[in-house]
Parts: C-alpha cells; sequence; structure tokens
C-alpha cells in the first residue's frame, strides 16, 4: 500500500476518480475491448436461457441450475456463503440477477440496503468460451437433415448468435444463417433478438429430437 497515494485520493477525492476512471478505461482496451463480443454473446445467451426458464418453470426452474450454491424452496432463495449468514426480505424490491464470465465456479451477492439487492453469478456455457471446433455428434440425425443442421443444433445447448456459431463450427457466417433458416421454417430453432443482436435457440421439438437420437 501506497500511503502518499491514498493521502492523495482523500485530499482531492476528485482528481483521483478521474485518474482512476482513466486506469479502468486502459484496463478495458488492454484486456476485454478484443474479446467484448465474444463475451456480451454469452452473456445475452443466458439472459434468453434463464427468461425461458423463468417463463416454462418459474422460479424452481430458473435458479436450479444456476449455481451449486444457490436454491430455491418454498418462496425462499438460499444462497450459500462460507464466511457470511444473515437474512433479507425483499419487499416487492425483486433480484436484479447479473451473469458474469467472472466469477465461475462461485457467485456474489449484494443485499445490503439501499442498494437494489443483486446476484451475480456464472453465465451458463462459460467453460466453453473460447472452445472453437466442435466434436459431439449425432450420425443418424446427420443423414436425415445433414453434418451442418445437426452441429448447429448440438452447439445450441445454449443461445448463440450466427457470428458465434460460425467461430465455434468453422462454417461461414453466410452459411450458418442460411442453416438456421431452414431450422426455423421447420420448427427446430427459434430466435430472440436482444438489441442490435439476434440470439437463436433450441426449441422444445429440436431438443426432444436429439434426446431421442441419443438414447
Amino acid at each position: 500500500r501506497d500511503d502518499a497515494e491514498l493521502h492523495a485520493l482523500w485530499t482531492d477525492p476528485a482528481a483521483g476518480l478521474d485518474r482512476l476512471a482513466r486506469q479502468m478505461n486502459d484496463y478495458w482496451q488492454l484486456a476485454v475491448s478484443e474479446y467484448w463480443p465474444r463475451l456480451r454473446s454469452l452473456l445475452e445467451a443466458d439472459v434468453v436461457h434463464r427468461a425461458r426458464r423463468l417463463a416454462d418453470g418459474g422460479p424452481t426452474s430458473l435458479f436450479t441450475d444456476l449455481a451449486p450454491s444457490v436454491s430455491w424452496h418454498d418462496d425462499r432463495l438460499t444462497i450459500v456463503h462460507p464466511r457470511f449468514a444473515g437474512h433479507r426480505q425483499l419487499d416487492g424490491e425483486g433480484l436484479l440477477l447479473v451473469p458474469s464470465a467472472f466469477v465461475w465456479p462461485t457467485v456474489f451477492s449484494s443485499t445490503m440496503p439501499p442498494w437494489q439487492p443483486t446476484l451475480t453469478y456464472p453465465a451458463r456455457g462459460v467453460a466453453t468460451l473460447w472452445g472453437k471446433q466442435t466434436t459431439a455428434t449425432a450420425p443418424a440425425l446427420e443423414r436425415v437433415i445433414g453434418r451442418s443442421r445437426t452441429r448447429l443444433l448440438l452447439e445450441l445447448d445454449a443461445p448463440a448468435s450466427t457470428t458465434e456459431l460460425a467461430y465455434r463450427t468453422g462454417l461461414t457466417p453466410g452459411a450458418v444463417s442460411q442453416h438456421l433458416g431452414l431450422l426455423r421454417s421447420a420448427g427446430l430453432v427459434g430466435a430472440s433478438r436482444s438489441g442490435r443482436l439476434v440470439l437463436y435457440f433450441r426449441t422444445d421439438a429440436s431438443d426432444k429430437l436429439l434426446t431421442e437420437v441419443h438414447d
């Protein structure tokens, strides 16, 4: 710790804040900006996935696979912290869920008033964030709908954009878009828009189809 720097921050917080903002921007440019499109795609995909889980099965479904330390039972959300114990009644404030690529394998919660109660958790699929080529196959399905479309369905275990799917599979973005269009027309793929980003996901029909061909 540099006491002189701490003293300077204490005596002139405005100047210290400006310096901190510049350093944070420098770090962003150096360590994050190049990879942000992929990170954002991962985070947006998790938001779509959680929304579908909530719509399909309520809070129980939403929190079931969020993290090992998180569970929902009898209208109560339990988060296991090794060094903290406490209770917070939300009273209608709601809970903000924040997916992150930097907190795996744990979660971080913030429940101190007056701030919005927040739970930051590992985004789904973060372990495969930098993977490119896929190895999973379903030969029986490939013979029916083709290898490329089968690979895309297998990759859509979590929602993904056309660019992300192209990166993972080695197909061109144009080819991915064409295949996804055909899969959508067959009811095997759905799409959800988040700003300028369109995320594709498997439908219940394709989930059932993949389960049957793997059995």
